[in-house]
Order: C-alpha cells, then structure tokens, then sequence
C-alpha cells in the first residue's frame, strides 16, 4: 500500500506538468483583440465545409477554389477544434484595413476534369457551405423570405437551377470596423500567422487611428467573366469592366473541360454602436427565449407534482408509521412485528447485495464523473468561459474536466463497492479499473466505428491518427491513473455501515399485479417531460449547424433534471418496499435512468421527421451512432442520481427503525 502511495504522487506530478504541456500545445482562439492600422493586410481563412444534408465536412480545397500563392497552411487550432472536425487553412483571400476595394481577380482554374465537374454538381446537390473566417469571425450571410430576415453561416457552393449547375465565383464582402480607442499602443496578434508583437498603429509614432473587426458579412455572386479578358489578368489585378454582383441571378454554369474563375470586392463600414466584447451578438439573436421559459415552467410543474408525493410519503406515511412504531412498548412491538405489512417486513432483505455489484458500482462511478463533468463544463460556458467565439474550447473543456474528475469515479466506485461487502476492501483495484475503462471503452469503440466511416468518405471529421495516438495517451497517462488514485482514496475511507442486519435467507418476493420493470421503464418520462423542450434547440445546434449559446438556461434544466430524477428514483424505491419487492438496486438506478430510452427515440425522430433531407445510410449512421453515445452518457449520470437518492432514502428508512 505505501508502495502504491508513493507512485501516487508520482504520477500527480506528472499529470500536473501534463496538463501545462497541454494548455501551452494548444491556441484558444478568440482570445485577444487585434487591432489593426490602415492598410494592414488581414488575411482571410476558410474551414470545412459543411452540409446539413449529409453532416460529413470537407477540406475546402477538396473542390476547385483558387490556391494561396504560399502553398495551403493549417492555423494554429486546439484538440476541441479537431474533434469537431473542423479544419482551418489559409486563403488566397487577402484585404487592407480601411481600404475598399472592387473587381479584384482572384485565379482562374484549369479546366474542370470529368472527376471535378461530378464532385462540383455533387457538392452543389447535397447543400454544402463554404465557411470562412475573418480575425475569428465566421463570415455571416443574410436572406430575406416574405418579411423576414434570415442568418446564415457561410455561403453555398453553387445553386441548381432546372438542369444545370451554377457555381458563386463572385463574393462580395462587407468588413464591419470599430475604431480603436487607444492610439501608439503595442498589440497583441492571437491568430498563428503573425508575430506576437506588432509596432504601435501608424508610422514614426503618428496618431493615426487603428480598428477592430466587429463584423464580417458576405454576400456570393454567380459572374460570368470574359475569356479573353482574364488571359491578360494576374492575382490580385482590377477587373477591366464593373461587376454587377447581383445574389438573385446566376450566370457562372460548371461545365467539363472549361475552367472557372473567380473574384471578390471588400468594403468597410465603421460602426460605432459594435464595440468588441458585442461583435458575436449578430450570431447569437436570442431567438424563442419565451420557449426557454415555458422549458423551465414546465420542469418546475412536473417537480412540484413529485415534491408533493415525496412531501406525503415522508410526512404522512413514513413519519406516521415510525411515531406509532416508537409509541409501542415490547411487547406491543413483537406483537406488531407479526402484524407488520409493507415496507417494514423487507427489513432483514433490504440491505442485501445485488446482483452483479461490481456493475453497478462501475456504473455509478462512471455516472458521477459524467455528472459532474456537465455540471461544471456547463456552469463556466453558462459564466463565458466558454464562447462559441472560443472554437473548440467546450470540447476541450469537457475532455479536460472528465479526466479530472476521474478521482471522483474511482472514489464513488470502491467506496460503494466496499459498502455493499460490509468492509471488505479486496478487489477495489479491479473495480477502479472497470470504472476507468467502461466508459471510455464503449465510447472509443463507438467512434472508432464512426471514425472508419468518415475516413472511407475522406471527411475532415475524421480524426487523425496522430489525435487517436493523443487520446489514447490522454485516456491511459491521465484518466485512468486519476481513477485509481480516486479508488485508492475509496478503499481507505470508512464503509456506509447498515442500520439493519441482513437475513441469512432471503424472502420471498410476491407476485405482483403487474411487472415491475414495466413502472420502471415509464418512470423516465417524467425526466424527459423537463428535458424535451431544451432537447430540441440542443439537436439543431448540433445538426443543423445553429450556435447554441443559452447555458444559462440550459445550466438551469440541467439542475431541474437533477431533482426530478431524485424524485422519481425516491417514489418508484418507495412503490416497489411497499408491496415487499426488496430488488431496489438496479431499479432506482434505471427508474431515472430509462430517460435514455425516450431520448432516443425522440432522436429518431427528430431524424425521420426534422433531418429529412439527410441522405445516404453513411450519415444515418453517423447520426445514430452519436445518439447512441449521448444516450449512454445521459442514462450512466441520471441513472446515478436516481440510484444515490434511493441509496440515501433506504438507509435514514431504516436507520430510523429498531427491529431485532
């Protein structure tokens, strides 16, 4: 044991300088505000692009765009970022501060090969947008339908229109700026392709201002450009004519073995009701607050409703029952003890082991290290530690936390372990294990299946080996040891000692009206009833590409959920005593936990019926495989909150009887 102790701290050593490796490895972008003189060049980047049709990305440069003249760059990205399957590189876009510019060609390709004409059209057919990215600012798009004004993310590759397919050469770009309010100041650049320190804004120490990028906006064009004209044009050169960039038209038709060209004009407009902290309120429209509210309105009724049979179980029934038990004398009590009906008769059974413990213990260890990963991984996105301006840093966030709280496992794993073996502490090192490894386990087996797939589609999603690689190492160096520090603190720390004694032979259970199971299984609709409404705006920023930003709200549900799982787990633990059904275990843990199971379903259809157009069995199955895994890790954290409540309110039971 001092052996193992010592190793111990070892390894938190070691964890510890881990994770300062880790935070300097990886850039969170976002960070800083970069503030730029007149004329500086600020460099355009594009990302993956994006269908809600298929929700497989693509590298941008898998289609036919224009090259940068320096070659294609990847920028400086976090772990989160590649886990989203984000894949950010440079352009050949470039523009100057303050400086408008119209009718600037771009390149022009070579002629498109029967391969390029194919993809194209298919790219065009599934929906897929082009994402791109000024100092951090995904470029944002606006549509006007009847008499609202539509956002949108990006811009689409091309339009069908009848037979034939149009491609958005033309990009038109609006920079929105805010004036610095500091002049001759150092600043700090936090994209990756700048020097950290630039020169003070100006020339020879002059006050001319400097800006901020508050907003970026574009607006894609299908432009027919002349043949002749564009032999005679290098990057970057004037068109010779105007441009009439017209969104509502197409003229660009993708032909095989004809090139394409392309071209953009940038302006800047100075706003000075943008300041910089607020440049992400156009992405982040508070839309269907009131339906937020009606989400907690309705969770606070259905927690109300189960307060007040919890409310009549403990002061009605319990306490009844108890006051007339300690009224008795002796003899009245032993005379009452052949009478007794109900909970009071499962006395001697109540407290025996269940079936496969080590399971259950597992389980539970696994559902407080998930728990308490959302709980704080959504109280600091709730607090803006975690911005969607932030790429990739919730991701991070929560990879981060979970690995920490991997003592928490191991500890809540042995120590229920030990309970349930009155003491004994032998095996609490395989318990830690299985508690390290069940989790994880089926999830890296999930996504290695999911990975396969996005790898044979050559997606962006796709994770790298190399990250494979880190992940593993994060899993085995980090996570795993943590638990098994938290298991080394569960098996020193005092068993939970049982109030009652446990019969040698165990009762009969009597037949029930109806099966059990059955009342377990449609306890979890009354979580899913708190949960449903949140679920919703949760799948559409996941699917179809929204930012999802109120973790305030969302922070909110998440402890409504909490309570009425504890409640339901208490009532449904209460229900199965009274009729002397002593096999409370695993049915407190799964009365709360079977939530999973209409989350589920509602994913298979918000599938059928709110992702329509998603096509082909490779995205299904994308689709379903991520469910799957959302599901496993919500039934593991409510199925431990069910089953701790029942623990808790089974032992004050009991403890506040005295029966031989």
């Amino acid at each position: 044991m001092e052996r193992f102790h010592n190793l111990m701290k070892i390894w938190v050593l070691l964890i510890f300088a881990g994770f300062l490796q880790l935070g300097n490895g990886f850039y969170l972008p976002g960070s800083y505000p970069h503030n730029y003189g007149i004329g500086d060049y600020l460099n355009m980047k594009v990302n993956s692009l994006t269908s809600i049709d298929t929700e497989i990305p693509y590298s941008y440069y898998s289609l036919p765009y224009c090259l940068p003249q320096g070659g294609i760059k990847d920028s400086a990205e976090n772990l989160g970022e590649l886990l989203m399957g984000d894949r950010i590189e440079n352009s050949p876009y470039r523009f100057k501060m303050y400086t408008n510019e119209t009718d600037i060609f771009l390149c022009q390709t070579k002629p498109l090969s029967a391969d390029e004409f194919k993809l194209l059209k298919k790219r065009i057919d599934e929906m897929y947008q082009v994402n791109v990215i000024l100092d951090n600012l995904p470029a944002i798009r606006y549509t006007k339908k009847e008499d609202f004004m539509l956002r949108w993310t990006g811009y689409p590759v091309g339009a069908k229109v009848q037979d034939s397919y149009y491609v958005f050469n033309h990009l038109k770009f609006t920079v929105l700026v805010h004036k610095y309010e500091e002049t001759n100041v150092a600043r700090v650049m936090g994209t990756g392709d700048a020097a950290e320190l630039i020169p003070t804004v100006g020339n020879d120490g002059s006050d001319a201002p400097g800006y901020m990028v508050v907003g970026f906006e574009v607006v894609p064009c299908s432009y027919q450009h002349s043949g002749d004209t564009l032999k005679k044009l290098n990057a970057y050169e004037k068109y010779p004519s105007p441009i009439n960039c017209d969104p509502g038209t197409v003229a660009m038709a993708i032909k095989e073995n004809e090139p394409v060209a392309f071209s953009y004009e940038v302006s800047f407009v100075e706003r000075d009701d943008i300041k910089w902290p607020s440049r992400w309120d156009a992405y982040l429209k508070m839309e269907g607050a009131k339906v937020h509210w009606f989400s907690i309105l309705n969770s606070l009724m259905v927690i109300t409703f189960l307060a007040g049979i919890v409310l009549v179980i403990f002061l009605r029934t319990v306490r009844r029952d108890l006051a007339r038990y300690e009224e008795l004398d002796k003899e009245a009590q032993a005379q009452m003890n052949e009478e007794l009906s109900g909970w009071k008769l499962v006395v001697g059974d109540i407290f025996r082991a269940p079936s496969n413990p080590s399971l259950l213990c597992v389980m539970v260890g696994d559902g407080v290290q998930i728990l308490g990963m959302a709980v704080v991984t959504i109280l600091f996105a709730a607090l803006g530690f975690m911005s969607p301006a932030s790429r990739g840093t919730l991701i991070s966030g929560m990879l981060f936390f979970y690995m920490v709280l991997g003592i928490a496992a191991g500890y809540v794993a042995v120590r229920m372990w030990r309970t349930i073996y009155v003491g004994d502490h032998k095996g609490w090192m395989s318990v830690s294990w299985k508690a390290a490894c069940f989790f994880p386990g089926i999830s890296f087996f999930i996504f290695t299946i999911l990975n396969f797939l996005l790898w044979h589609s050559n997606s962006t999603g796709a994770i790298p080996f190399s990250i494979f690689v880190v992940l593993i190492l994060l899993w085995f160096c980090i996570s795993v040891p943590l638990t098994l520090v938290g298991g080394y603190f569960g098996a020193r720390a005092p068993h939970i000692e049982y109030p009652v004694r446990t019969n040698q032979i165990p009762r009969e259970i009597p037949p029930q009206k109806y099966p059990s199971w059955l009342l377990v299984l449609g306890a979890g609709t009354l979580p899913f009833g708190t949960l449903f409404i949140e679920l919703f705006f949760i799948m559409s920023s996941i699917w179809m590409g929204r930012v999802y930003y109120v973790f305030g709200f969302l922070f909110v549900v998440m402890i409504l959920l909490v309570v009425v799982c504890a409640e339901v787990s208490l009532v449904l633990t209460y229900m199965h005593l009274c009729v002397e059904d002593w096999k409370w275990w695993w049915k407190s843990f799964f009365a709360s936990g079977s939530v999973a199971i209409y989350i589920f379903l509602y994913s298979v259809n918000y599938l059928i019926f709110d992702l329509k157009s998603l096509s082909g069995p490779v995205s299904a199955t994308l689709y379903l495989g991520y469910s799957l895994f959302m599901v496993l890790a919500v039934m593991l954290a409510t199925g431990t909150v069910g089953f701790l409540s029942s623990f808790w309110f089974v032992h004050y039971l009991f403890s506040s009887v005295k029966l031989d």
